[in-house]
């Protein structure tokens, strides 16, 4: 038995010293492991551009241009008088190009060409040192676009927004006025604006403000900068006295259904991805017009006896403005609760709001881009909540989240009324801002075009 239990010590002992072995063997191992890992540098973040993405969204571009040539061109030019047809068109027309060349010059330096609070830097004038192997930056480091890409894209948002401020002044605004207002409104109110939501270092961005697709950007931006033009250049020869009512409901229900389509371009191509976010992108903006249509539908139904079709397409419009901030970070229902909001706070903004502020604003551009990207951008910070079916993280603060929506808002709208008010002014002492009362009379397609919309 002693021989036994001599035997088992025996071959125990041996069993420890074995594991002890083992063990000293595989931190000797570990050690040169961890030696030659540190030797050797950790591989690099190689970005990689996907074709799919690169597919949308030229796809999403070319959208973003026919929401604005030619359904924002058609939702106007149907609003206004007949004689005032072209002109609405041409207005649109050349404003959108006008600023899609200054886009390329100097506007994308200033708001995407580097870092700053406000603009970002002078490198890329002329797009300067841009070549087909640059890529812009997107919400990964492992994911990017060709800079040409997103260059094209961002193009058509400055072009777009500064062709909305032209339904405040329509129809008796001198063209040559309106192109000079542009140029310095861009340059010194659109510009800054993009930057310090969008852009790197921006300061709104860095404090956190959500801007998915261009409520302060485009929709707030606009409507303020409208809503100065109608003060400065006065109302209408008959405005109150003569019935103005729109020449075409028809051509003014095609704009905008081309706008409802043009604006899956332009939110859903804000993702700058073809993925689950576009996707929630996409649906946000359908579902959110939709609602907006019915409840400003049923509003005109309430308040005035019989909904129209002038109010189908406002609602359809107001909608797609209000879910534009929101569209990436808010849930389907949030998205629906949104653009039932709008439907009913744009035809209040279009009609009550309108006589409180008692300004001839054409073609409603404040009441319904105004007062539907403010909704927008506040609601924003409510519905991105997650209990709410919202993105915000698990610490998100919807008191917190709308302080920062309403700074974001009180920015855009101080700086473009200011830089609007400006702008107009340089504009009146240069050119002047209003035709004569004859040819105002007369109509501006003969009188500033020389052509006529329609021979009878």
């Amino acid at each position: 038995m002693n021989r036994f239990f001599s035997i088992m010590l025996a071959v125990f002992g041996l069993g420890i010293s074995g594991f002890a072995a083992a063990e000293t063997a595989v931190a000797v191992v570990t050690a040169v492991a961890d030696a030659a890992s540190a030797a050797v540098p950790a591989a690099e973040i190689v970005p990689t551009v996907h074709k799919g993405d690169v597919a949308w969204m030229m796809t999403a571009t070319l959208l973003v241009v026919f929401m604005a040539v030619p359904g924002l061109a058609l939702f106007y030019g149907g609003l206004v008088r007949a004689k005032n047809m072209l002109s609405v068109l041409m207005q649109v027309m050349v404003v959108f190009s006008l600023i899609a060349v200054l886009w390329a010059v100097y506007g994308y330096s200033l708001a995407f060409g580097g870092e700053g609070l406000i603009i970002a830097g002078f490198d890329k004038l002329f797009l300067s040192g841009v070549t087909m192997d640059s890529l812009a930056d997107t919400f990964t480091d492992t994911v990017k676009l060709p800079e040409y890409v997103f260059i094209a894209f961002q193009a058509t948002f400055a072009g777009l927004t500064c062709a909305l401020i032209v339904g405040s002044f329509a129809e008796r605004m001198k063209f040559s006025a309106v192109l000079l207002f542009s140029v310095l409104w861009f340059t010194f109110c659109y510009i800054p604006i993009a930057h310090m939501v969008w852009g790197a270092g921006g300061y709104l961005l860095d404090k956190g403000a959500l801007d998915f697709a261009g409520g302060t950007v485009v929709h707030i931006n606009a409507g303020v900068a409208g809503l100065v033009g109608a003060y400065l250049l006065g109302k209408r020869i008959g405005y109150g006295k003569e019935a103005m009512t729109p020449h075409s409901l028809t051509l003014t229900m095609v704009g905008a259904s081309m706008l409802w389509v043009g604006w899956f371009g332009f939110n859903a191509g804000s993702n700058l991805e073809a993925n689950a976010g576009a996707g929630l992108a996409f649906i946000n903006t359908m579902f959110a017009t939709a609602a907006a249509v019915l409840a400003w539908s049923l509003g005109e139904a309430i308040f005035k006896g019989k909904p129209s079709m002038l109010g189908a397409a406002s609602g359809a419009v107001a909608g797609l403005v209000a879910i534009t901030p929101a569209c990436g970070s808010v849930g389907p229902m949030g998205a629906i609760a949104i653009g039932f909001a709008s439907g009913f706070i744009c035809l209040w903004g279009v009609s009550g709001l309108k006589k409180m502020l008692g300004a001839d604003d054409s073609l409603d551009v404040f009441g319904v881009h105004g007062v539907g990207g403010i909704l927008g951008a506040i609601l924003t910070g409510v519905f991105a909540a997650p209990s709410l079916g919202g993105t915000g993280g698990d610490d998100f603060s919807i008191a917190s989240q709308v302080l920062i929506q309403a700074e974001g808002v009180g920015i855009t709208i101080l700086w473009s009324a200011v830089v609007a008010f400006i702008a107009f002014k340089i504009a009146d002492v240069l050119i002047g801002l209003r035709v004569p009362e004859e040819e105002e009379r007369e109509g501006l397609d003969i009188t500033a075009h020389g052509e006529s919309a329609y021979h009878y």
